[in-house]
């Protein structure tokens, strides 16, 4: 022990030591110097905006300051196909030159959705359903039916739907639903221009009667007349089974 404190007073050890720090010291410069080179500490690029461009402009001007960038794709209904709708990171951060930008695009092709199962569901039920698989509400006729405001049946495209169907994401579903009625009531026909007998048998068609008949003017042929007004009118909608229609004709035009 006492030969090492003996040299750590000696001039070599001093001479060693003081050679080592200045070999770390000069060490750490050098790679400080070095690593700031590398890195160009302190140079940093302005990222652009680019939502709202298309893919190619904003690919266009990433390339042109140097910019790395990877793309990813979502797909919205009624949005432009190609277009930026996402940047990370956002616009004006300061970041180094070769940084890789995320961009998020509306992609052209909709992806496909699993139909659901709507028969027998309430109209609010099913366009909460249809929201939440990305489809969209068509045109709602109505037929006659005791459940009022039900789906009885769904459309695409013109054709019977069943649930677990692909479609495309955003596609247009038309709903056929019951009007309340059921089938004790039927629709009020347009008997316009028909003859009293033509008119009988379309009130039989649909369980309606001949109610009280009048002629307007001088008839020459009660045969030929035709009728010219109607009640109740077609614009009622719907009556009973078995309602009587009353009936105005006149001669044949």
């Amino acid at each position: 022990m006492n030969k090492l404190f003996q040299y750590l007073r000696t001039t070599t050890f001093r001479k060693n030591l003081i050679a080592a720090i200045v070999a770390i010291f000069a060490f750490l410069l050098i790679a400080f110097f070095t690593l700031r080179l590398y890195t160009r500490h302190g140079e940093t690029y302005e990222v652009p905006e680019l939502k709202g461009m298309t893919i190619d402009q904003a690919t266009e001007i990433l390339l042109a300051k140097g910019f790395e960038y990877q793309i990813d794709s979502v797909y919205q209904v009624d949005a432009t196909p190609g277009l930026v709708i996402d940047q990370d990171p956002a616009a004006k951060t300061a970041v180094k030159e070769n940084r890789t930008l995320y961009l998020t695009i509306i992609t052209k092709t909709a992806p496909e959705v699993g139909f659901p199962e709507l028969i027998d569901k309430t109209f609010i039920e099913v366009k909460a359903l249809l929201s939440s698989y990305g489809l969209k509400l068509g045109d709602t006729t109505y037929t006659a039916d005791i459940a009022k405001d039900v789906v009885l049946n769904a459309t695409f495209g013109g054709q019977n739907i069943n649930s677990g169907r692909s479609i495309p994401k955003g596609s247009r579903i038309d709903l056929v639903l019951g009007d309340g009625r059921g089938a004790n009531e039927v629709t009020v026909p347009d008997l316009s221009g028909l003859t009293l007998l033509e008119a009988t048998f379309a009130l039989r068609g649909v369980s309606l009667s001949v109610g009280n008949v009048r002629y307007m003017g001088a008839i020459s042929d009660s045969l030929s007349a035709v009728i010219i007004e109607q009640s109740p009118s077609p614009a009622s909608g719907f009556v009973s089974i078995g309602s009587a229609v009353d009936l105005t004709l006149t001669n044949k035009p």
